[in-house]
């Protein structure tokens, strides 16, 4: 087995299934047969404040911290965060990033504006980006509530992992009443093309 270590980071907004997405990630890279350290940062994500997950996998992964500036791949739920968080990807890194804004306290209590033009800016520092509308491909699932499934069925086309671990992954970590939308919401994503500008 290789003896690099991929860095995945997943960033957003509480209640945006970002750990949800991580542990199915992490389950994904166990099955395949990878060792795999994830951690998680979210102090008020409960009230609509940033999370940010770290997932490393490999032959062998010491620390579940992606060190900055090494990421591999940056998977944005939210255009502000994922833009926050790209000095977290290494020099030639890729972007999955969800076309949503979402807007923090001082935009809603009108003392700043959100940030325009967040996408070029992201395409800019990291041309390889892939830009979905989550929320659009989850509702064509069935629920809107999948979007972060939408966005790790993108990520897995980047990952040299069969697509019958990853659906494994999603039936023992999703449940039942929910499951056959997000395996849809999934293979949406998956379906989706990088090569578009």
């Amino acid at each position: 087995m290789n003896k690099r270590i991929t860095n995945i980071l997943l960033v957003g907004v509480g209640g945006q299934g970002i750990l949800l997405a991580a542990e199915i990630l992490s389950e994904t890279m166990l099955l395949a047969g990878f060792d795999v350290k994830k951690s998680e940062i979210h102090g008020m994500s409960q009230r609509g404040g940033s999370v940010v997950s770290h997932v490393r996998y490999g032959a062998e992964v010491f620390s579940p911290i992606v060190p900055e500036g090494e990421g591999d791949i940056l998977f944005g739920f939210e255009l502000m965060e994922t833009y926050r968080s790209l000095s977290l990807l290494k020099p030639g890194g890729a972007v999955v990033t969800n076309d949503l804004r979402i807007a923090p306290p001082s935009v809603l209590m009108g003392q700043e504006p959100y940030p325009e033009g967040l996408t070029d800016r992201i395409r800019a520092r990291f041309p390889d980006l892939l830009l979905l509308d989550g929320q659009k491909l989850a509702s064509e699932a069935g629920n809107v509530r999948a979007a972060n499934t939408v966005l790790l069925g993108a990520v897995s086309r980047r990952l040299d992992i069969d697509e019958h671990y990853w659906l494994q992954a999603i039936e023992k970590m999703v449940p039942k009443k929910a499951l056959e939308v997000n395996k849809k919401a999934f293979l949406l994503g998956r379906a989706s093309d990088w090569s578009k500008p």
